[in-house]
């Protein structure tokens, strides 16, 4: 049965101690559960207990009562069902459950933890679906975070660690199933573990890379509106953000809707366009004859020249290095021209030609230098080789007088 909207909203509102179910109390010492058969429930549940113990609510002395009821003192099923029992709670019961701790500030500002994941949740796509539609297919606490295992965000093994956080949605934005009922693509985790912050998070490790979570929130989970994407975006790509609103496109984002970010890169894919593609890329939009195509056009020879230029430098410094010269001046150096090829892919999305061909020189002036050291020292190995010739030729010569000379005196 799919309980009416006000009556739902009620029931999840609850506070502690006003329903059937028993809340866990505010204030517990430090014990885990009791591990001998006097505790009634781990007779017939030992592998609750066992998941549960290595989880966090069992360090704080939480049992199973405080969730289920019940009589643990009984060691039979009838009497330890009786009075205030809930058995398994169904999706909207678990959230009233949860929340009788989790929304209560008091008991969580001693661990540092928020006491909105509630109020957050009522505003998402699946707080909407599950209590305001009773829709069973939306997600509850259990469904991300295990009913019994529960583990800290920074446990590796947690449904919530950032490498596990993309496998957590796409138990269901995977199945292509339930997502049809809605509309929804369901290649959304393999084209993110493809992008550019699904290599950041599983090969990089980078774990300040966006997950899921990162882009549309956790317990307040929705996906962004075209005019919010930018703003998304730029809570890590605060330079890029700044670029894109310098320029014509952020411009006319700002009067019109248009797609901000999206227009050149993914969503889940988050690719990175390569420096001979710019042009391309602009002619998808503009006109193939365009004034924006020319302008990409040039866009794109700074950035191909200036990874050129990076590229060659590298060289240089390798060359060096293996021959045993040192390198730490033109290490120096290349990082400069590094680091203004970093700021090309920022300054490119403002579409300052100007700024670019700044950058450009910058790039070229240190790279050069670099490739100018590396040939003086390759000139310097040729002249050392080639007064190695006439200490050859004396020494060659030398040792034929010598057995010249050997010769006439054995006669």
């Amino acid at each position: 049965m799919i309980p009416g909207t006000v009556h739902t909203l009620m029931l999840v509102a609850t506070v502690a101690g006003s329903s059937p179910a028993a809340a866990a109390p505010a204030h517990r010492t430090q014990q885990l559960m009791p591990a001998d058969s006097t505790y009634g429930c781990v007779i017939c549940h030992a592998d609750k207990r066992r998941a549960f113990q290595q989880g966090v609510h069992a360090e704080r002395g939480i049992t199973c009562d405080a969730c289920h009821g019940g009589d643990p003192s009984q060691v039979e099923v009838a009497p330890a069902h009786r009075g205030r029992f809930v058995g398994a709670p169904g999706k909207l019961e678990t959230l009233r459950l949860c929340s009788t701790c989790h929304a209560d500030p008091d008991q969580m500002r001693q661990f540092g933890l928020s006491a909105d994941q509630l109020a957050e949740f009522r505003t998402s796509r699946h707080g909407q679906l599950l209590i305001t539609q009773g829709n069973m297919d939306a997600p509850t606490c259990t469904d991300c975070h295990d009913a019994h295992l529960i583990r800290p965000s920074t446990d590796a093994r947690s449904n919530t660690h950032p490498t596990n956080i993309p496998a957590t949605c796409g138990r269901c934005h995977d199945d292509a199933a339930l997502m049809g009922k809605y509309g929804l693509p369901s290649d959304q985790l393999a084209r993110y573990r493809e992008g550019a912050h699904g290599v950041a998070v599983f090969q990089d490790r980078n774990f300040a890379a966006p997950t899921c979570t990162g882009c549309h929130g956790s317990h307040a989970a929705l996906p962004p509106g075209i005019a919010q994407v930018t703003d998304v975006c730029g809570r890590c790509h605060l330079t890029l953000e700044r670029a894109f609103a310098a320029g014509p496109h952020g411009r006319a984002a700002a009067v019109s809707i248009e797609r901000g970010c999206l227009g050149c890169h993914s969503n889940h894919g988050t690719e990175r366009v390569a420096p001979d593609a710019i042009a391309d890329l602009c002619a998808s939009c503009h006109g193939a004859e365009s004034q924006m195509v020319v302008l990409g056009g040039e866009i794109q020879e700074q950035v191909q020249r200036a990874e050129e230029d990076l590229t060659l430098a590298t060289e240089a410094i390798e060359e060096m290095a293996a021959e045993g010269h040192p390198v730490e001046d033109e290490r120096f150096r290349y990082v400069a021209a590094f680091t203004a090829f970093q700021q090309l892919a920022e300054v490119q999305h403002s579409l300052s030609l100007e700024e670019l061909e700044d950058l450009g020189r910058q790039v070229r002036s240190n790279t050069s230098i670099i490739r100018s050291t590396a040939e003086a020292r390759a000139e310097e190995r040729w002249e050392h080789k080639l007064l190695l010739i006439p200490l050859w030729f004396l020494a060659l010569s030398g040792i034929a007088f010598a057995s010249f000379k050997l010769r006439e005196l054995g006669r």
